[in-house]
């Protein structure tokens, strides 16, 4: 378990390639910039409490892949930007009304290793 150092607490499992994070359920909801109450009255998008990250190689992919999710019809929930942790991520939802999160942690890279993956 990871103490977030305002006395919340997410736990991380790492599944052989990827990792399960599990949040609060408000807490969430707060990450993506709204209350779980605000986000579950919006029409066209219902907070499930959960959210798909996915994480890219540099702060300028996410921005792409922000832009590609818009483009395509997402609702931006929150602009990719620096976070809290010293990232860089954004927030939408798909037409389903899925929360995702794109991200890029410079600190470190989950993904298998590679010669395009950060250190």
């Amino acid at each position: 378990m990871l103490d977030l150092g305002d006395g919340d607490e997410v736990a991380f499992f790492n599944l052989n390639g990827t990792w399960l994070g599990l949040f609060p359920w408000d807490e969430l909801a707060k990450d993506s910039g709204v209350s779980a109450a605000d986000y579950m009255a919006q029409e066209d998008v219902t907070f499930r409490g959960v959210m798909i990250a996915h994480n890219l190689i540099s702060e300028a992919a996410v921005d792409a892949q922000m832009q590609e999710a818009e483009a395509a019809g997402a609702k931006i929930i929150r602009s990719a930007g620096k976070v809290f942790w010293g990232g860089y991520s954004g927030k939408f939802a798909d037409l389903d009304g899925h929360l995702w999160e794109i991200a890029h942690n410079p600190f470190s890279w989950i993904g298998p290793k590679d010669e395009g993956a950060a250190p």
